[in-house]
């Protein structure tokens, strides 16, 4: 697969990675261990170098499976995870808060070194910013973590352009990850032009729609409410299903044409808006991730992304990506 440089960083990933959230829940019951740690090892072989994990995923348990399944491949791949979420270390259960105070980041970084198996973290994202401690104190508290070579790259996630540029004078940012899709193009108003600006790196992630751009999904399908995120989210109702479906059908209409999936060609979308952008779908099926990596090679030309604009700037999405609880959480 070919490789993106993240940014002026020189942090080398292959142009699509893999989001291992799912892995231990958040869209059904937890899939089997073994499964994935054999899918995610099938990934590298496969060429994918890049892996986003997070420790409020499980809590802890992603990271716990990252770290098995990738530590055959010390040095050779990447690392990303996150910190920010105040959650109990021995129950294991978030707040539902956020903690990103600078003693406490230098404290839980421990932990994800520790469940992950290396000695530096690759790439190291602030998950939502927190309101309650200045920017500048959360950069210095990574910006000394990289001096003591326990991190290697500061990230931030869905973090808004001024906050970025704050944060970044202080310790440079590599990436910025934030939800980016065809359906969701909030980073276009300001986000991107500054990671542009400032050699940063930018990581979409739900550049599916969390399933919907793959055309799987009807406004006759259900989500469980005990286990599937995907329940709590208004554009996921049965009749913002039913209005969005103009997305899919555009998607369809153009992969029908080029011999590819609906999901392939909005991954295809995305890689061709900067060299520097670098999609991370997330899936727990092989022949899903054998299609997202398939996308790498769909070339659109001028003609068919122009296309693409003049359609999509018609269709008006339906829903909210998250709750309003979710949404406020984020610092765009």
């Amino acid at each position: 697969m070919d490789k993106r440089t993240l940014g002026t960083s020189g942090l080398e990933v292959s142009a699509i990675g893999l989001g291992c959230m799912s892995m231990t829940g958040g869209y059904s019951d937890s899939p089997d261990r073994q499964e994935m740690i054999s899918l995610i090892r099938t990934a590298v072989e496969r060429g994918v170098t890049f892996f986003d994990t997070a420790e409020i995923y499980g809590p802890y348990a992603n990271e716990e499976l990252v770290g098995e399944a990738l530590a055959p491949y010390r040095g050779k791949v990447v690392i990303a995870t996150k910190f920010g979420w105040d959650i109990d270390p021995i129950e294991r259960r978030p707040s539902g808060g956020v903690d990103s105070r600078p003693e406490v980041i230098k404290r839980v970084v421990e932990g994800s070194l520790k469940r992950l198996g290396v000695e530096a973290i690759d790439l190291y994202y602030q998950h939502r910013v927190d309101p309650d401690v200045p920017i500048e104190d959360v950069a210095g508290a990574v910006k000394e973590l990289i001096e003591a070579g326990k991190v290697k790259h500061f990230g931030m996630s869905e973090a808004a352009a001024g906050t970025i540029r704050r944060a970044h004078a202080v310790q440079p940012v590599t990436a910025v990850q934030s939800e980016y899709s065809l359906w969701w193009r909030r980073p276009e108003l300001e986000v991107l032009a500054a990671c542009e600006e400032l050699g940063i790196g930018f990581v979409p992630y739900s550049p599916l729609g969390k399933g919907f751009l793959t055309g799987t999904i009807t406004a006759a399908t259900t989500f469980d409410a005990g286990n599937d995120i995907r329940s709590t989210i208004p554009r996921f109702a049965p009749d913002a299903l039913r209005h969005n479906e103009a997305v899919v059908d555009l998607l369809a209409g153009l992969a029908q044409r080029k011999g590819a999936a609906p999901g392939q060609i909005a991954l295809a979308w995305l890689l061709a808006r900067k060299p520097w952008i670098v999609p991370i779908p997330g899936t727990r099926k092989l022949h899903r991730l054998e299609e997202n990596i398939g996308s790498a090679d769909v070339e659109l030309t001028a003609g068919e992304l122009a296309e693409i604009e003049e359609a999509a700037s018609k269709i008006k999405v339906a829903g909210g990506r998250y709750n309003e609880a979710a949404e406020r959480m984020t610092n765009l």
